[in-house]
């Protein structure tokens, strides 16, 4: 009983633990943000700051597929046979808040090194520790 207890504090922890992961941002290339000048950069970088403590949305994308193409095989009377099939497929994905916090992070990361490059003193907030 003493080792299914502890074993279920050792689980626990690591669940937990997995949760509490700093998020890594994702790349983006400063050359987006080159045009825009020092109090253009300081506003975009404070815009995204205020949404991701306002709370991360994911983004959810809708999209409808259709496919033509040849199958073949054999069929059910012996015979082999190439005829044409259409598939349509309708589904819907989302991005987790991990993933948009990633992207964010990295447009901010992105906007910092926009700065540096037209030296440009920039006000960085902290970044979030948990997801």
């Amino acid at each position: 009983m003493k080792t299914f207890a502890i074993g279920l504090v050792a689980a626990s922890s690591l669940l937990l633990g997995a949760c509490a992961t700093t998020v890594k941002p994702s790349y983006v290339s400063p050359t987006h943000y080159q045009a825009l000048n020092c109090q253009q950069l300081q506003s975009e970088y404070n815009r995204i700051q205020q949404y991701i403590e306002s709370g991360v949305e994911a983004p959810k994308r809708t999209g409808v597929g259709v496919g033509i193409g040849l199958g073949g095989g054999w069929g059910s009377r012996g015979g082999w046979g190439v005829a044409p099939s259409v598939s349509v497929n309708m589904g819907q994905s989302s991005n987790t808040k991990r993933t948009e916090l990633a992207r964010l992070l990295g447009e901010q990361e992105a906007i910092v090194q926009a700065a540096k490059f037209k030296a440009c003193p920039i006000i960085v907030k902290p970044k979030p520790v948990t997801s």
